[in-house]
């Protein structure tokens, strides 16, 4: 699992990346150096993600609270 000190020092690259966290939740650090917050979970049996938002703006419990809500329904 991630610590917002972990989060903080994740650099950008050439292409974006993935950081996991747990349960379906990543981090997607771009090109740019923005960080996004995402959930990927399953309907049907096809893959789906969805965007929670950018990290300063949503903080890591935030993200962790939205995604136990969006596995609630």
């Amino acid at each position: 699992m991630l610590t917002t000190v972990q989060i903080r020092a994740l650099k950008p690259a050439a292409r974006p990346y993935k950081v996991p966290d747990s349960v379906g939740l990543f981090l997607l650090v771009q090109p740019s150096g923005s960080l996004l917050w995402r959930f990927r979970y399953k309907v049907f049996g096809s893959d789906r993600k969805m965007a929670i938002g950018t990290f300063p703006d949503v903080s890591l419990q935030e993200a962790r609270k939205k995604r136990d809500e969006l596995r609630a329904r």
